[in-house]
């Protein structure tokens, strides 16, 4: 199953030192880190100088390639297919690396909410599809380290490490050449959501005592106790199918499923094979898997709204703060970064711009009571299924932030939704690469004195004179001693 435990990442300690060193000249160096989600697979290559790999904001991305076809997880039934869907994107890294230094190019591949419910629902198979994309990048003339399944909260931390390293609020390096520890104050929090799961880190204000939710994690010297939590079955593929399944319960499993999330006047036949396909969605007993459902789009934002809201649970504990679902959360602190599917919805409707909560809900309202003919004229290009989805998938994104997180009108304004930090894709591949390779020291870099030109003379000149002086004194006393008639020396 997922582990909910806590994690620590020592950074520096955690895994066998990487020596930059080994590639000579000051030829840049490259890492790959796939990100193997439940919706999709993407390929990230980095480059940083091979003289700087304890320096800060220094590691840029050179390219990301989406593979092509659904995430790895899609393919338990088909492991080879999943191995052979990598290698476009490789070949691809190996246009951009030079031959030289592919072997020593780190090559990662991290798998999150999508392999971690294959492997609740079938362990063989999720190990099936590992040694499958591990052949695969064998089959390539770089250095790789292995693909693992990534527990939840590391996905949060190593998320909360990329987007703090690329906006340097964890150290920073000044003009006078010494680095310096930003105020705490600057540490911002980290949201995302993804097809299966959704993640939340940040520094609360209060010490936790939850083990369940907290990382700590040492960088650059300094320990930051973060809390952490991923809801499994909460991110936005997951979400939708359990809301599709939801609305098919409470019409008590009729054939004709009213949906208030799509927009009026669409209409679809599914399967109940094809509804409750996911171990989110478990398939009750009494339906039979090739029974056809039609489903109708009558977009009325607050029956969507209800809808969705029907998903979670809200009861807390008795003294105790939660999110939802029981898990416990302290109150949101400071800035939020928000990215991947949080990013990619309020995006579409142009709401990325850091506006008010109000003007957010307005704009929303207004398109899911669109109808369906009217949304495609107006959106030609657009992705069938994401111009259905949206509305639903924004509204669960508004509710995710202010009922689940707890975001209010004010602090709403701190969320500031993101792709890119410094044209780096934020997420959790940067985060896990600069812990595998080490990059992020646990203690601090040395410091580094820069002396201006008339001290340099000063510090290279003098010990020189003195020096030529010792010689001349030496010189004499021997001349000296001999014309006494002394043993010479």
């Amino acid at each position: 199953g997922t582990s909910s435990g806590s994690v620590t990442v020592f950074l520096l300690t955690a895994h066998t030192a990487f020596s930059l060193q080994r590639t000579k000249g000051t030829s840049p160096l490259y890492g790959l880190v796939f990100d193997a989600g439940s919706t999709h697979t993407a390929l990230y290559v980095y480059q940083w100088p091979a003289d700087k790999e304890n320096g800060t904001g220094i590691v840029s991305q050179v390219e990301s390639c989406i593979v092509n076809g659904s995430g790895i997880s899609s393919y338990a039934d088909n492991p080879a297919e999943a191995g052979a869907s990598l290698k476009p994107c490789l070949d691809k890294a190996m246009t951009i690396i030079p031959a030289v230094q592919q072997r020593e190019t780190p090559t990662y591949l991290g798998a999150t909410a999508g392999m971690r419910l294959l492997r609740e629902q079938n362990s063989t198979k999720a190990k099936q599809v590992f040694d499958e994309v591990t052949k695969a990048i064998r089959e390539y003339p770089v250095d790789f380290r292995g693909a693992q399944i990534l527990s939840g909260n590391e996905e949060g931390a190593f998320g909360w490490i990329t987007v703090n390293y690329l906006l340097e609020t964890l150290i920073k390096y000044s003009f006078t050449g010494k680095w310096t520890h930003p105020s705490v104050e600057n540490v911002v929090g980290a949201l995302d959501l993804g097809g299966a799961s959704t993640q939340i880190t940040f520094l609360p204000g209060t010490t936790t005592d939850d083990k369940n939710t907290s990382a700590l994690l040492r960088l650059y010297g300094t320990n930051y106790s973060v809390y952490t939590h991923s809801y499994l079955c909460y991110g936005q593929k997951e979400v939708l199918k359990r809301l599709l399944a939801s609305l098919h319960q409470d019409s008590l499993y009729a054939q004709h499923i009213s949906q208030p999330c799509y927009p009026q006047g669409y209409q679809e036949n599914i399967t109940i094979a094809e509804l409750y396909d996911s171990p989110c969605v478990p398939i009750p007993s009494i339906l039979s898997p090739a029974q056809i459902l039609t489903v109708t789009g009558t977009g009325n934002p607050a029956a969507c709204r209800s809808a969705i809201l029907k998903l979670f649970n809200f009861t807390c504990g008795a003294n105790r703060t939660c999110g939802f679902d029981g898990v416990y959360q302290p109150p949101v602190r400071g800035q939020f970064f928000a990215f991947s599917a949080f990013y990619y919805n309020l995006h579409f409707l142009n709401l990325t711009e850091d506006q008010s909560l109000s003007s957010v809900n307005d704009t929303l309202w207004k398109f899911c009571s669109r109808n369906w003919m009217m949304l495609q004229e107006d959106f030609p290009t657009r992705n069938r299924i994401h111009l259905r989805d949206c509305c639903a998938a924004s509204s669960y994104v508004l509710i995710l932030l202010l009922q689940g997180y707890k975001f209010n009108n004010k602090t709403w304004l701190n969320i500031h939704f993101r792709k890119q930090v410094s044209n780096v894709d934020v997420g959790w591949t940067l985060g896990y690469m600069l812990n595998l390779t080490n990059m992020i020291p646990s203690e601090m870099p040395q410091r580094v004195v820069l002396l201006p030109k008339s001290k340099w003379i000063a510090a290279t000149v003098i010990p020189a004179v003195i020096f030529i002086l010792i010689f001349c004194l030496i010189v004499a006393i021997c001349c000296w001693k001999d014309s006494s008639g002394y043993e010479s020396l």
